[in-house]
C-alpha cells in the first residue's frame, strides 16, 4: 500500500482528533519536510531480530519504504544499512554526536551483562570490542528518547529466561536514572509494527507519551486482550483449535496480557493468535516466557 504525503498528513490529523491530542499542523509539515529530523539510531542486542522483521512488514499507517524515505531518518540499523565494519561504527558515533540530545534510540533485544557484556558484541572501535551494554550505556543518555522495542528489550523476555550465563537485562534496568526521559517500553514478541512506527512518529510530532507503571504507552497497552476478545461472551472451549468458545480455562493469557492484537491484528490485519483458534501466550507480559501457557492436566 502506498500513501501520499498529503494522505499521511490527513491521517495524522484524524488520529490526533480521535485521540484528543493537540498539535500544530505546521509542526507536522515541518517535521516531515525537514532533512534534519531527529534521527533514529537502532541497536540490536540479544534477540532474534523479530522486531526488525515485524517493522519491515508495516503497512499501517504506511509501508516501510515510505517510512524510511519520507517519515523518519534512520541513521543506524545493522540489519538494513549497507555500511559495515569501521564505516558502520563511525556512522553510529557520528550520528549520535551530531544529534546529541535530539535523536531517538531504539533498542531491540535484551542487554547481556554477563562476562562484562561480551556475549553481545556489536562492533569494534579502535580495535576494541564494543559490547551492546557499552553502547546502550553510552548512547542511551545522549538520546532524547529511548524506545525498548519488543519484550526482550522491555522486560528481558526469552533472552533473560531462567539461569543463563548471559545475565540479560532489560533496557530500563540498564538505563534507570541515566536518561532525559523515561524509557518507553513497547513489548510484544514481536512488537506490533504499527505500534512501533506510530510510537516513533508520535515522539517526533507530539512528544513523550502517557505511560503506565511498566513504562508502556497507555495508548496501546491500556486493556487486557480478554476485555475486548470476540470470544469472551461465548461458552468455554473444551480444546485448543476449536473455532468457538473462550480459551480462558485452557490457559489463555489474554486475561492478563495488554496488547493491540484484537484491535489491530497481525499479518496486515488478517489474523491473530485467538483468531486462528489458539490461546494467547501473553508475549507482551513482563513475565513472558515463564509459564506462557499453562494447560490444566
Amino acid at each position: 500500500m502506498k500513501i501520499s504525503r498529503r494522505d499521511f498528513l490527513k491521517w495524522s490529523v484524524a488520529a490526533a482528533v480521535a485521540l484528543n491530542v493537540e498539535f500544530n499542523l505546521d509542526d507536522v509539515n515541518n517535521v516531515l519536510a525537514a532533512e534534519t529530523d531527529p534521527p533514529i539510531i537502532w541497536l540490536q542486542g540479544a534477540g532474534c531480530s523479530g522486531c526488525t522483521i515485524s517493522t519491515l512488514n508495516v503497512t499501517n499507517p504506511t509501508t516501510i519504504d515510505n517510512v524510511l524515505l519520507n517519515k523518519i531518518s534512520m541513521k543506524y540499523n545493522s540489519t538494513i544499512m549497507t555500511a559495515s565494519g569501521d564505516l558502520a561504527m563511525q556512522t553510529l558515533d557520528q550520528s549520535a554526536t551530531q544529534h546529541n540530545g535530539q535523536f531517538i534510540l531504539v533498542v531491540e533485544g535484551a542487554i547481556p551483562t554477563g562476562a562484562n557484556g561480551n556475549y553481545c558484541i556489536i562492533g569494534e572501535v579502535d580495535g576494541a570490542h564494543l559490547t551492546m551494554q557499552q553502547a546502550v550505556l553510552k548512547y542511551g543518555p545522549m538520546a532524547k528518547y529511548v524506545v525498548a522495542a519488543g519484550t526482550c528489550a522491555s522486560f528481558g523476555g526469552v533472552s533473560a529466561t531462567g539461569a543463563n550465563a548471559t545475565a540479560c537485562k532489560s533496557v530500563k534496568t540498564i538505563l534507570t536514572g541515566k536518561t532525559t526521559n523515561p524509557v518507553v517500553n513497547l513489548p510484544g514478541c514481536p512488537v506490533h509494527p504499527t505500534v512501533l512506527i506510530q510510537s516513533l512518529l508520535d515522539l517526533i510530532l507530539i512528544g513523550k507519551p502517557t505511560i503506565d507503571s511498566y513504562n508502556r504507552p497507555t495508548k496501546y497497552y491500556a486493556k487486557n486482550i480478554h476485555d475486548t476478545c470476540e470470544r469472551r461472551e461465548g461458552s468455554d472451549a473444551t480444546a485448543i483449535g476449536q473455532a468457538k468458545g473462550c480459551f480462558e480455562h485452557l490457559g489463555c493469557m489474554g486475561v492478563y496480557c495488554k496488547n493491540v492484537c484484537m484491535s489491530m491484528k497481525w499479518n496486515n490485519g488478517v489474523a491473530w493468535c485467538i483468531g486462528v483458534n489458539h490461546p494467547c501466550i501473553g508475549c507482551a507480559n513482563p513475565t513472558f516466557p515463564s509459564n506462557p501457557l499453562l494447560i490444566p492436566q
